[in-house]
């Protein structure tokens, strides 16, 4: 999962990310979730998801340019790594990096065949995979697509052979026993030492390929220090090089970067000349931009007045969809008071999220209701309450009161102390800087825990990849954008150790419960696997979800074939088919 502000932290992946920052019915604003639209580029994106505002090739001028706002900088360029598994870099990455799987906006996983022809299990016992690469995929530099790129990305995200390489997640690749190549690098096969139910997580657009024989030039890739070397560089070094439809041709940090066709491509060439991401991180500026014509795509995190401003312009479509992407307040447990359950407990028991929601997305949108899971969403199969039953989130301040009275704690002139006298300090909650919606989610927060004696500031930052990876925060709100692989992705989030557990949540049954769901194959078992863990995470009180969180895009009508993705991947899943309508 990615990190949204992966994950894809967003945090894709936050794909994000994330996830990060990494999620099957209806998606991408598909199914009738649906709550403005508003033009006519996107009017079938309800009905349609994956088809709605195309346009056939001869219908598009061949060149011109798209720019497209995202709202952070690209601080860390390995969307692999625990930092750098934020939303806006798997976007900026996705056109140059192979993968091996997909979201679609429908929000099913689709075989990426410009880099793989087929991938197939071939044995259950033990489960083995088979990758056959397209013949014709190379990078830029004219190094063939090969065995060698899975065996690296497996190496320094599989938690054993680089134990220096921060990854954001190592789901999946623990498990494997064995990544091998024949027929000269262009067949792949994985043996599993355990069935992994998500087996199209790995290599996916979750998380993608960074070239081998680049990485060998800066460590030996068959020692731990030169993997962690080499992986690093990958985060420090903006790419030259690519492996997709798409190459860097200029980056100004803190303002945009540019991409332009790779001429090396083999598959279907791009009709646009360059598309250029720019960064704009006050997200109340992009309508200015997008009617200005500075921009001419944006996906900014919903907000009121920017909706109603969107709406209001010429020539310009906008879409709003519910998918995997949702809205969480997270605890960091490193913080001594709050490693302390009741407290927890107390402090989501008392936020009242319906009121939350009322206060925020629901001055846009009829169509947000609390979310009660935290790895499926309610158009999945397997989404089962598992929030409702521990009262959290249910705005109950005398229940909140009662767990803390409990528990030994005492509340003297609006101040919360601890079973030992202390005094509860006071806590920060940071969000990401001009997000107004979340900025009112933390004040809520605040309001709420004064009532329990509890102080909290709130802080923002400009910086969520740093700001989580760091745990310089007590309390933080942000979304996950998930993949749809919900059985790898639960590892990566929340398991002991895992690179996207940011506020390190431990607990051994939980752990044994989603391992035993990642190897199961039987899907139902494994939603219930998982479900009995999510219901032990739910009571410890760790992350309260607030709600599916709505994705808005808004563009101009001369632009065909862009079209909102509720994923990880986003709108620019199929950024090489964008064009401009002769």
């Amino acid at each position: 999962m990615l990190v949204t502000t992966r994950s894809r932290a967003a945090k894709l992946g936050a794909f994000v990310a994330g996830a990060a920052l990494l999620l099957s019915a209806c998606g991408g604003g598909g199914g009738g979730n649906s709550a403005v639209q508003t033009g006519q580029a996107f009017a079938d994106c309800d009905k349609n998801p994956n088809t709605c505002n195309s346009a056939p090739a001869d219908q598009l001028q061949q060149g011109g340019d798209v720019t497209y706002a995202i709202e952070k900088n690209v601080p860390n360029w390995n969307v692999i790594s625990a930092e750098g598994n934020v939303f806006e870099t798997g976007e900026v990455t996705k056109g140059l990096l192979p993968y091996t799987f997909y979201a679609t906006p429908d929000l099913k996983p689709v075989l990426n065949k410009d880099f793989v022809d087929s991938a197939e299990v071939t044995s259950t016992s033990p489960q083995t995979v088979v990758y056959k690469l397209n013949p014709k995929a190379v990078w830029s530099d004219g190094t063939p697509f090969s065995a060698d790129d899975f065996i690296y990305n497996y190496k320094v995200q599989n938690g054993k052979d680089c134990p220096d390489c921060a990854a954001a997640s190592s789901a999946g690749y623990d498990q494997v026993k064995s990544v091998t190549g024949s027929d000269g690098g262009k067949t792949v096969t994985v043996v599993f030492d355990k069935p992994f139910t998500d087996w199209k997580l790995l290599w996916s657009s979750g998380g993608a390929m960074y070239p081998a024989h680049l990485a060998k030039q800066h460590g030996d890739i068959n020692t731990p220090a030169g993997l962690a070397q080499s992986f690093k560089w990958f985060g420090t070094t903006v790419p030259t090089w690519s492996g997709g439809p798409w190459k860097i041709s200029k980056f100004v940090n803190n303002q945009s970067i540019t991409e332009v066709p790779n001429e090396k491509y083999w598959g279907a060439k791009p009709k646009l000349n360059s598309v250029i991401f720019r960064v704009i991180t006050d997200a109340t500026q992009e309508p200015t931009a997008l009617q200005n014509n500075e921009v001419q795509v944006i996906y900014p995190q919903p907000q009121v007045d920017l909706i109603n401003q969107v709406k209001q312009m010429p020539n310009i479509s906008s879409f709003i969809g519910l998918g995997l992407t949702w809205e969480h307040f997270d605890f960091n447990l490193k913080n001594p008071a709050l490693s302390q359950k009741p407290l927890r407990q107390a402090l989501f028991t008392a936020i009242n999220r319906k009121d939350m929601i009322a206060k925020t997305v629901g001055q846009f949108t009829n169509k947000v209701e609390p979310l009660n899971n935290h790895n499926f969403v309610p158009q999945q199969t397997g989404y089962k309450d598992t929030v409702s039953s521990t009262g959290q989130g249910s705005g109950d301040i005398e229940k909140a009161k009662k767990i803390l009275t409990d528990a030994g704690y005492k509340l003297n002139n609006n101040q919360l102390s601890d079973p030992s006298g202390k005094p509860i300090p006071e806590l920060r909650i940071r969000y990401t800087v001009g997000n107004q919606i979340r900025q009112n989610e933390c004040e809520l927060f605040a309001q709420t825990a004064a009532q329990l004696g509890v102080k909290v500031k709130v802080q923002s930052t400009d910086d969520l990849g740093q700001t989580t990876t760091s745990g310089d925060y007590d309390v933080i709100v942000f979304a996950w954008v998930a993949s749809p692989f919900p059985f790898g992705g639960a590892i990566q989030n929340w398991g002991t150790g895992q690179g996207n557990n940011y506020g390190k949540y431990s607990n051994p049954q939980v752990d044994s419960l989603m391992a035993q769901a990642n190897a199961e194959t039987d899907q139902t078992k494994a939603a219930d696997l998982l479900n009995q863990a999510d219901q032990i995470m739910s009571s410890d009180a760790y992350v309260l979800p607030l709600y599916q969180k709505p994705t808005f895009i808004a563009s101009s009508d001369k632009i065909a074939n862009i079209r909102n993705n509720s994923t990880l991947d986003g709108p620019v899943y199929n950024m090489a088919e964008w064009g401009i309508r002769k």
